[in-house]
C-alpha cells in the first residue's frame, strides 16, 4: 500500500510546531545569555563590570520596593486602617537557641542578686570608683601606648609598673590604696591579647581574650578625649551573666557622666563579643540656601533672592582605642588559679550551634 499523502492543515501543524521549538529554543538560549554569572567570566575587568550592574540592579529593586511599602503605609494611615505588617529578616541574633538564663523585666531573683552584689556601693553611688592599671611581667612595644589610652578613657585611673610583683601582692596593694578594681593588660608577641578586669576587695575576676585593637593613632580623622567623665553605653546583655558582666563593666567608670565633655564609651555584645568604642559628639552648623520668590515682574519673570539659612549637623568623631573583647571565665573572689571557684568558664564542647550564646 501507499503512503498517505499530509493534507495541508497538516503540514501547517508540523510547520507551527517547527516554529514553537526554534522560538523555544532561541528563548532558553537568551535566558542562558542574561543568567552569566560574574564568576563565570575569566576577564577580571568584564566581571568587575558585570558584577558592579548586578548590585546596582539590586540597588535599584530594593529603593523600589521600600518607596512602594512607605507610600502604602502613609495611604493606610490616611485611610485610618492599618498598616501592612514588615517582613523582619531572619538573623542569627532573633533566631538564637531559647536559654533559661534570660532576663526578663518581672525577674524578682535577678533584682535580689542585684541588691546584694559586690558592685552595688559603686553603682549606687555610695563609692567612687577608683581604677589601678598595670601590666603583664614581659611587657611589649604596643603595651604602653595601649595602657595610656585605657588611661584617657576610664576616670580617675592610675597605672603602677608591674615590675616582677606577684599579682596577688598586687591585688594587697590595691586593697590597702583602696582602689576599687584592677585592670591587667596582658601582652603576647609584642600584641596585648588578654585583659583582667578584678573587682576589689572581694571579686570577682574576669577574663577576656582581647583583639582586633587599633590604637588612636591609627584611626583616620579621630579626635582627641577631653578630661570630661563619659556617658556609657552597654548593649545587648540579655542574660544573668550578661548582665553580671555589664555591671562590673560599669563599675569602672563613675555613674555621673559630665555631658558638657560630648564623650560616649560603647561596650555592644553581638553574639558574644563585645566591641569597645570610643566616640564624641560634634555639632557642626552649615549654610543651607534658600530661594523665595518675590513677585511677578515686567514680561512675567520671577525675581529670586537666596537666603542662607543656618543648619545645625551632629555627627561622631572616634577618639580611640577600638577593639574586641570576648569573656573566657568569671571566678569567684579575686585572682586565685590554684584554689579560686568559678562562676563561668568558657569551654569548646559548649559550642555546639552557631545559634547558641551566653552573654
Amino acid at each position: 500500500m501507499g503512503k498517505r499523502r499530509k493534507s495541508d492543515g497538516e503540514a501547517m501543524e508540523y510547520e507551527d510546531r517547527g516554529e514553537s521549538g526554534t522560538s523555544r529554543e532561541e528563548d532558553k538560549k537568551k535566558k542562558q545569555k542574561q543568567e552569566i554569572l560574574p564568576s563565570m567570566i575569566k576577564n577580571k575587568e568584564k566581571r568587575s563590570q558585570v558584577y558592579a550592574k548586578l548590585r546596582h540592579e539590586k540597588k535599584v529593586e530594593k529603593k523600589k520596593k521600600i518607596r512602594s511599602r512607605d507610600a502604602a503605609e502613609k495611604r493606610a494611615v490616611e485611610l485610618g486602617e492599618e498598616p501592612p505588617e514588615r517582613m523582619i529578616p531572619r538573623t542569627i541574633e532573633n533566631t538564637r537557641e531559647l536559654d533559661e538564663t534570660v532576663c526578663r523585666p518581672d525577674d524578682e531573683e535577678l533584682f535580689a542578686d542585684i541588691d546584694g552584689d559586690e558592685f552595688r556601693p559603686i553603682l549606687g553611688r555610695e563609692v567612687t570608683p577608683k581604677i589601678l592599671i598595670t601590666t603583664c611581667r614581659f611587657n611589649s612595644t604596643r603595651g604602653p601606648a595601649f595602657v595610656s589610652e585605657l588611661l584617657s578613657v576610664i576616670p580617675n585611673s592610675h597605672y603602677h609598673k608591674r615590675g616582677t610583683y606577684d599579682l596577688k601582692k598586687i591585688v594587697e596593694y590595691a586593697r590597702k590604696k583602696d582602689f576599687t578594681s584592677l585592670v591587667v593588660v596582658h601582652t603576647n608577641r609584642r600584641e596585648p591579647d588578654a585583659l583582667l578586669i578584678i573587682g576589689l576587695p572581694d571579686g570577682p575576676t574576669a577574663h577576656f581574650k582581647l583583639s582586633n585593637l587599633v590604637l588612636r593613632k591609627d584611626i583616620k580623622n579621630h579626635g582627641n578625649p577631653t578630661s570630661h567623665e563619659p556617658e556609657l553605653v552597654l548593649n545587648s546583655f540579655t542574660t544573668r551573666l550578661g548582665h553580671r558582666v555589664a555591671r562590673m563593666i560599669r563599675s569602672l567608670f563613675p555613674q555621673d557622666p559630665n555631658f558638657r565633655g560630648r564623650r560616649v564609651v560603647t561596650f555592644h555584645n553581638q553574639r558574644d563579643f563585645i566591641f569597645f568604642r570610643h566616640h564624641r559628639y560634634i555639632f557642626e552648623t552649615k549654610e543651607s540656601k534658600q530661594n523665595e520668590s518675590k513677585g511677578k515682574g515686567a514680561g512675567d519673570k520671577n525675581e529670586k533672592d537666596g537666603i542662607a539659612r543656618e543648619k545645625v549637623i551632629a555627627r561622631l568623631q572616634e577618639c580611640g582605642p577600638r577593639f574586641t573583647l570576648k569573656l573566657i571565665s568569671l571566678q569567684h573572689g579575686t585572682f586565685d588559679t590554684k584554689g579560686g571557684e568559678y562562676e563561668w568558664v568558657h569551654k569548646p564542647e559548649m559550642d555546639t550551634s552557631r545559634r547558641r550564646f551566653f552573654l
